[in-house]
């Protein structure tokens, strides 16, 4: 299963940077997540757990990691490795085009897909929209 999403952010490319890595705060801005155990920054082999409504806790591990542009993290469950990608690119106008995307395989990606990719959709949009909304009104 693969899905992307992508939203135009109005706010410099330093605020989004913050808003996105400072994941403590994620519940705060969006409903796929309820809670997140992590301290530090956002670096390369960072460890972050996750609670999402629905889905088991997960440790996402980030393997890659472009200070102010992009990170990847990856949480592995029996049978699925989930690969998640968070993209920013810098507008002309002042704006961030931000793309969040997300892959799963492993021999139970394709039943995990069949049960779960709409919630998995909506989760993703979620986050998308919620790091948009935080960042043009705070």
């Amino acid at each position: 299963m693969q899905y992307a999403t992508s939203v135009n952010i109005k706010a410099p490319l330093d605020r989004v940077w913050a808003v996105l890595t400072d994941v403590t705060k994620w519940p705060q801005w969006t409903e796929s997540v309820t809670s997140v155990e992590h301290t530090g920054d956002l670096r390369l082999g960072s460890e972050v757990t996750l609670k999402q409504p629905r889905l088991a806790r997960a440790i996402w591990r980030v393997t890659e990691l472009d200070p102010g542009r992009s990170f990847v993290w990856v949480s592995k469950s029996p049978g699925v490795t989930t690969t998640a990608g968070h993209y920013l690119t810098p507008q002309g106008d002042g704006t961030v085009d931000v793309r969040f995307t997300i892959t799963q395989s492993g021999p139970l990606a394709p039943l995990i897909a069949l049960f779960a990719r709409n919630l998995t959709r909506r989760y993703v949009d979620m986050e998308a929209y919620g790091l948009k909304r935080r960042c043009e009104t705070s």
